[in-house]
């Protein structure tokens, strides 16, 4: 039987040097509740170390979080990947962390990477340079998303900064994405109006929160039989009744 689910796909824990440091997983878990939300999706910069923590966090209670990143291209585009499984989230990791640029984190500067467990505890620091680029290209990207069999979509393509259309001033026409997220500061009539090209992608809309009041700040509502990546894959292709709700 078809659902509909409630989902901010694109929310930032402590472990993102940008995020405010009251971004735990256990606290991102519990404001989603609040926010009534079936499903959320976890997706730091470059890593995926909080992860576990979330979905250890979820135990018991009826909200799904998918394995997320926010990967960014030699291009400076962020691009989001989703997985039903943290091993996959975690050989992508693998994979960014062998092509991230090199470097230690300057907390002073960028703000702290803090790895932190279910329970509200620093778990330990990442030192990397997460903020920075990969050596990977977009193409390179999603293939290797689509390889280990997860969704890719560019992140905030209305924003100037860090984005597929504000980096390259177009989407390449050879680019296998799955969808294109609209951030919190744009509506679709607005986007669609602006960047007419995006009107032969899915699209969908998450709140890039970096702060608890802004979990679920905008959401997407999916028709699907159950909170996975392969379902929400089915309502991204408006395939088998699953589709995007507006």
């Amino acid at each position: 039987m078809l659902k509909c689910f409630q989902a901010d796909l694109h929310i930032h824990t402590c472990l993102s040097p940008c995020a405010d440091l009251t971004m735990s997983p256990k606290r991102i878990v519990e404001q989603a509740i609040a926010k009534n939300l079936d499903i959320i999706g976890i997706c730091d910069h470059n890593s995926a170390e909080n992860i576990q923590a979330a979905k250890n966090a979820v135990s018991n209670k009826n909200i799904t979080v998918l394995a997320g990143m926010e990967v960014t291209s030699t291009e400076e585009v962020h691009l989001l990947a989703f997985f039903d499984e943290v091993k996959r989230v975690l050989n992508l990791q693998e994979i960014v962390y062998a092509n991230l640029t090199p470097g230690e984190n300057k907390e002073d500067l960028f703000g702290e990477q803090i790895i932190a467990n279910e329970f509200d505890e620093v778990k330990g620091y990442n030192k990397r340079l997460l903020i920075g680029a990969t050596k990977l290209t977009l193409k390179e990207l999603v293939n290797e998303i689509h390889e280990l069999e997860g969704l890719a979509i560019a992140s905030h393509i209305d924003r100037e900064a860090y984005s597929i259309i504000g980096q390259l001033g177009f989407i390449p026409k050879d680019l296998e994405l799955d969808a294109l997220e609209i951030s919190s500061k744009t509506n679709q009539n607005d986007a669609l109006n602006k960047f007419p090209e995006i009107k032969k992608f899915p699209l969908i809309f998450s709140s890039d929160a970096h702060f608890l009041h802004d979990i679920g700040k905008v959401t997407t509502s999916f028709l699907i039989e159950g909170p996975t990546v392969d379902e929400i894959r089915k309502a991204l292709e408006n395939r088998d009744g699953r589709k995007i709700i507006i």
